[in-house]
């Protein structure tokens, strides 16, 4: 029950403050007084919605900011709901109940991507959103008779609404949850849900038919695998029998080249011996000759370097001489005589020393080197044969040496060599070495090759009579049937495991499907409960239907009568997803469409008013009629005050029903026990209220 509403520069009204109690409230007033603003400060306050163009429209006229609050009781509690809005768009908006002498906060604003919404929690306080709300409790001017021109499917919907049976559509849903969530829980667990039966099924069919048709497969995979195993078994003893052998063929033909191979380099070893050996004879021949010279010409070198010694002595003698008599020429040039005079004493001197006489010098210095040229001459000679007897006396030593090197000590020694070479090509000149020789031949080169040509005899006659293109084709032959057996070994392999598989499939799915049926009767008895009693065409939905719509059309008939209309009976029934409105008088089923203007309003009246019986045991137990008594003549509009008031007086569980009426005719409802009347009146400062 609303209980007091305050409008401050909302709509026409600066400042008004009305109170409420129980029963019926009264506005009255000229049109444009601002009476009908104040089911818009209801619906504003409370959901945010209005009949105006734009939230910038509900702020007065001259003003920055509007607001509308309205405080109501329901069940005990008392709330607030107060909205604001600025001339920028700006909204607040908070949702609080009272407690003590505070109001504590429920909800503010609607940041519904926070998770808060003001608008969801009154929704859910009074247990109707606007639209709802709308329809059932605030009858606009002009609108009395919607509902009687409402779909039908409409109109069901409206009393699903009344009687709450939108509650069994949250509680269906949750019900679909709560059955999803369980599926969703075996999916999880077992991987898949009682919907799944038939698919399990199906495949729990197609794999006992692939077993029972895998298990004649399988033994015919073994059959021929063990037909093949024998095969193999039987050729591959004819190999290890043949197998040594061609291990001996490999060898004799390893032996045979070793032999070819031994013979070449055994003969270039021989060709090697040779052309050492002829280098050394060729080295050491007229080597004897030379070194029998040795003695002789080192006699010979020993006497020539003597002789050469001397004459280098003799020609150095004959220098001193000859610069001593330059010393003396250079002396008796400085003491030559003048007019037979001594330039030194001046004594009379007849005839000088022969050794002062520079004529007697001068002579002396050209025999000396005369002598001199004749000595030189003769070491030319010496060193002429000191070159040739020390080029002979080093070919003695360099045979000498040579000889030494190729450990030659005589002539004896070097014939037996040149003997050896002669021997040693004319074994090598007998012997073949192309890869076709003669290998008896061959295997006289020495004792090791005749080992080896013994071996090569001993394996021809150990491998005589075996055909290696046999042996292979044998080979081959068990290759091929080893690999079938590998195909058939794979295949049976494949075969004993798509079969185990099987096995465990059809366990797994016989077990999955055992415990899916008992879910399944599970979740079928959720269904039920969901189908039946929370579904809104179940029976449950259909009974309470059923009852309201009995109790709508008892209710809206008395009404109907004290209205004092030709309609003596209203009939509200269900036909499939509609309901359906039936208007009887005492001898026909009168059809809405024919009935006059004002008829059509008492029925619509009379339904609101028998929806409003319901409404007594809602949440909020109020209706707002918007000039109801539009198109009524006196009569029926003094019978509309009347039910008004009766209805105001009756009690369902303590709640009384609460009527706000807006309308021009104000002296309808002299004399009657209205609760409260607010009279309006328009002014230039905005709207007046005045309590009556």
């Amino acid at each position: 029950m609303i209980t007091k509403i305050e409008l401050g520069d909302f709509l026409s009204h600066s400042e008004t403050k009305l109170e409420f109690g129980n029963g019926v409230t009264v506005f009255v007033g000229q049109n444009g007084a601002g009476k009908s603003s104040i089911i818009d400060a209801i619906t504003f306050a409370l959901f945010g919605q209005h009949t105006r163009k734009s939230n910038k429209g509900l702020i007065k006229r001259g003003s920055n900011q509007g607001y509308a609050k309205v405080e109501f009781n329901i069940n005990g509690k008392q709330y607030q709901a107060v909205r604001k809005i600025d001339n920028k768009g700006g909204l607040a908006a908070k949702f609080t109940e009272k407690i003590n002498d505070g109001f504590l906060e429920i909800a503010a604003g609607e940041r519904k991507q926070f998770g808060e919404s003001m608008t969801s929690e009154i929704e859910k306080t009074i247990g109707l959103g606007f639209e709802k709300l709308k329809i059932a409790s605030i009858v606009q001017q002009g609108e009395l008779n919607a509902i009687i021109k409402a779909k039908p499917k409409e109109f069901k919907e409206l009393l699903n609404a009344i009687i709450g049976i939108d509650k069994l559509d949250i509680a269906s849903e949750t019900m679909k949850i709560i059955t999803k969530n369980f599926r969703e829980k075996i999916r999880n667990d077992i991987g898949y849900d009682d919907t799944h039966i038939d698919i399990l099924l199906r495949d729990l069919q197609k794999y006992n038919t692939e077993l029972e048709e895998s298990k004649p497969q399988k033994e015919q995979l073994k059959e021929k695998q063990i037909e093949l195993q024998e095969e193999i078994s039987t050729l591959r003893a004819k190999v290890e029998i043949e197998t040594p052998k061609i291990d001996k063929i490999n060898q004799l033909e390893l032996r045979k080249k070793e032999l070819q191979v031994y013979a070449k380099t055994a003969i270039q070893e021989i060709q090697h011996e040779i052309a050492e050996k002829e280098h050394k004879i060729h080295d050491c021949e007229g080597c004897f000759e030379h070194v029998s010279m040795k003695k002789d010409l080192e006699s010979k070198m020993e006497r020539i370097e003597l002789a050469v010694e001397e004459n280098q002595k003799r020609i150095q003698d004959l220098r001193s001489q000859i610069a001593s008599l330059k010393e003396k020429q250079a002396l008796a040039e400085k003491i030559q005589l003048k007019d037979n005079k001594c330039p030194v004493c001046d004594s009379e001197v007849e005839k000088l020393n022969p050794l002062f006489q520079i004529e007697h010098l001068i002579q002396e210095i050209s025999d000396i080197n005369e002598q001199i040229i004749s000595v030189e001459k003769e070491r030319i000679v010496y060193n002429q044969k000191r070159i040739e007897f020390s080029q002979k006396l080093q070919k003695a030593r360099d045979a000498e040496a040579t000889l030494r090197a190729h450990s030659i000590k005589d002539q004896e020694d070097l014939i037996k060599i040149k003997d050896e070479v002669k021997i040693k090509k004319n074994s090598v000149q007998n012997i073949p070495i192309s890869n076709d020789g003669n290998l008896l031949e061959i295997s006289q080169i020495d004792s090791h090759a005749k080992t080896i040509f013994e071996n090569i005899i001993k394996l021809e006659h150990e491998t005589k009579g075996f055909n290696q293109k046999e042996f292979l084709n044998l080979k081959k032959i068990i290759d091929g049937k080893q690999v079938e057996l590998s195909q058939i070994d794979q295949h049976l392999g494949a075969v004993i495991q798509k079969i185990t598989k099987y096995h465990e499939q059809i366990k797994i799915i016989q077990d999955i499907v055992s415990e899916l049926k008992i879910i399944k009767k599970y979740v079928e008895k959720l269904d039920a409960i969901q189908i039946n009693i929370f579904s809104r065409d179940g029976p449950v939905a259909m009974s309470l239907r059923s009852w309201a719509l009995n109790t709508i059309s008892i209710k809206s008939s008395e009404y109907l009568t004290l209205l004092n209309t030709k309609i003596q009976r209203i009939l509200l029934s269900e036909k499939t997803r509609d309901i359906s409105i039936s208007c009887y008088s005492k001898t026909e089923v009168l059809d809405i469409e024919s009935l006059s203007g004002g008829e059509q309003v008492s029925v619509a009246l009379a339904l609101r008013l028998g929806m409003a019986s319901l409404l007594g045991a809602s949440n909020l137990n109020l209706m707002i009629l918007d000039e109801p008594t539009t198109h009524l003549d006196a009569e029926r509009k003094k019978a509309l005050v009347g039910v008004l008031s009766q209805l105001s007086d009756i009690t369902n569980v303590g709640k009384p029903m609460q009527f706000i009426i807006i309308t021009h005719d104000s002296e309808i409802f002299e004399d009657s026990n209205v609760e409260k009347i607010y009279k309006f009146e328009a002014s230039e400062q905005g709207s007046k209220v005045i309590s009556l």
